[in-house]
């Protein structure tokens, strides 16, 4: 918005600029990024020697989570002291969202999908004080839902719901089902910033191949808008986060040079 007040810009994990769509566009990212970071979870949980192993193979896990789902679907298990107080398909789901961020918390998908394939469940997870639900949730409600209109037909999210869920079956067509921006009473201020190639060339957009929640199609798409004006770092890493996060010293050596010249790579970059 006011390009001639920046020097240098680094956007790390980045998401899908289209101006039709903002919010709706990030939280249906999570479909893709599911699908990007699973092979590696289901590496990771098919590992011999992982306590936490769900698999023989790689290639089990993601039928063996399906199947998994499915039957919670049907037969939820009562599971006291927690919220809700039953473990139906949509907690592995929910769980399987939040373990792909980092590898670091893959553990709490496996240990879930063990107890649940044996019939138990583990212990409740804590629930946050409610002053922090209300805070975290009023906040992020508030973001997506003033960036862009969101439809308010159910109509419309009962069929985007339907093809998402043929089409990714892992997220079960949560990233585009409903949001209380369906019935948010005040309508944007102002039309979504428009992303282009027009003004200085000081962005370095640095981005992980494997990220669940900002996919790397979304900052594909931004590379392509910025133009001219940026230059991106792909790295191969899992994760939220690449700069100073995952101990990749290409992308984070490439990152703290420009910082602290201002030099760039000459054209996109991949770090192994």
């Amino acid at each position: 918005m006011f390009p001639h007040r920046t020097d240098r810009i680094v956007l790390d994990s980045i998401d899908n600029p289209d101006p039709a769509r903002v919010a709706r566009a990030w939280l249906a990212g999570f479909e893709q990024g599911v699908e990007d970071v699973f092979p590696h979870f289901a590496a990771w949980a098919s590992a011999p020697g992982n306590p936490d192993r769900v698999a023989d193979t790689a290639a089990e896990v993601r039928p063996l989570f399906l199947r998994l789902a499915a039957r919670l679907d049907r037969e939820p298990i009562p599971w006291p002291g927690a919220d809700p107080a039953e473990l139906n398909g949509n907690v592995p789901r929910q769980t399987m969202l939040d373990s792909l961020f980092r590898p670091g918390r893959y553990p709490a998908l496996a240990k879930l999908m063990r107890a649940a394939g044996q019939g138990t469940v583990p212990p409740a997870p804590a629930t946050p004080p409610e002053p922090v639900v209300q805070n975290v949730t009023a906040v992020g409600v508030g973001a997506l839902c003033n960036d862009v209109e969101w439809p308010r037909s159910p109509a419309v999210y009962e069929k985007v719901v339907a093809e998402s869920r043929a089409a990714y079956p892992l997220t079960a067509g949560m990233p585009r089902n409903v949001m209380p921006c369906a019935a948010w009473p005040y309508p944007p201020r102002e039309a979504p910033t428009r992303i282009t190639g027009r003004g200085p060339s000081n962005i370095l957009l640095v981005q992980n191949e494997r990220d669940v929640a900002t996919p790397l199609t979304g900052a594909l798409r931004m590379r392509e808008a910025l133009g001219r004006r940026a230059v991106m770092v792909t790295v191969d890493a899992t994760g939220r986060g690449s700069y100073l996060a995952d101990g990749n010293a290409c992308g984070d050596r490439t990152v703290s040079h420009f910082l602290t010249t201002g030099e760039r790579p000459r054209r996109d970059t991949y770090c192994r």
